[in-house]
């Protein structure tokens, strides 16, 4: 579900050259739920079809992205603005991960403020000038020595950090209920009944510290009812084909 623009930071691309990078960039942003996207001055022109044929259909991002001549009608509206760049620069700015950056912006956001993040050309990244007007510098912990991220690669690690506080997705969250002491203590039971007629629980002076550490590893499971009925029909099937076999 995608956030309402005024709720998310945008993503603001700086002279972007490929259509696959801005299509791909879409891509992840509809990905982590950010809607809003602004191209300043892109090198091949707008619209590019390649952009929305590398989108896999994001289409509504580029769709709604607003494309300007001028990089500083890209920030119109823009009260944060954060510059992501993997060089030095001889500028006074805060630095920020963007795990910081993208905490920051939801501060910004809700005290009534709009934030954005911009990226540069793939080749160059940002320009001086671009990176003077931004209130801080968000760079990622990339290896020194190889530091340069495709476009779309450093977009998507921004926005995974805007959607990295929400919780998980319904369709993962944990939802089964443990079964009640009685069940679980009946398996245990069962199975040690079972082990005992198969001379598991050798020598003697150790079976009962071997029964102990066979009930906290099934208990550390906090196994359902469903599950403990499994368990316990492989343990009779077990059992019964030993007898046979005796």
């Amino acid at each position: 579900m995608l956030n309402k623009r005024e709720n998310a930071p945008a993503i603001v691309l700086a002279r972007p050259q490929m259509g696959e990078n801005i299509g791909a960039a879409a891509r992840v942003m509809r990905n982590f739920g950010l809607s809003e996207m602004r191209i300043s001055a892109p090198r091949d022109g707008w619209p590019n079809e390649k952009a929305w044929t590398m989108s896999a259909g994001a289409t509504d991002v580029l769709d709604s992205a607003r494309v300007t001549e001028e990089f500083t009608e890209a920030l119109e509206g823009l009260t944060l603005v954060f510059a992501a760049t993997a060089r030095r620069r001889d500028l006074m700015k805060p630095v920020v991960t963007a795990r910081e950056a993208m905490a920051q912006a939801r501060e910004e956001i809700a005290s009534g403020g709009r934030a954005g993040v911009v990226f540069g050309a793939e080749a160059s990244g940002l320009m001086n000038e671009e990176v003077a007007v931004a209130d801080a510098i968000l760079t990622l912990p990339v290896d020194p020595e190889f530091s340069s991220l495709n476009l779309a690669q450093a977009v998507a690690v921004t926005a995974y950090e805007w959607k990295a506080g929400d919780p998980l997705p319904e369709d993962f969250a944990m939802n089964h209920v443990p079964a009640d002491k009685a069940a679980l203590t009946g398996l245990m039971s069962h199975l040690e009944t079972e082990l005992e007629d198969a001379g598991f629980f050798f020598p003697p002076e150790k079976a009962e510290k071997m029964k102990l550490n066979l009930r906290s590893t099934l208990t550390r499971g906090r196994l359902t009812d469903q599950e403990i009925h499994t368990f316990r029909g492989a343990i009779k099937a077990l059992a019964e084909k030993r007898r046979r076999a005796q």
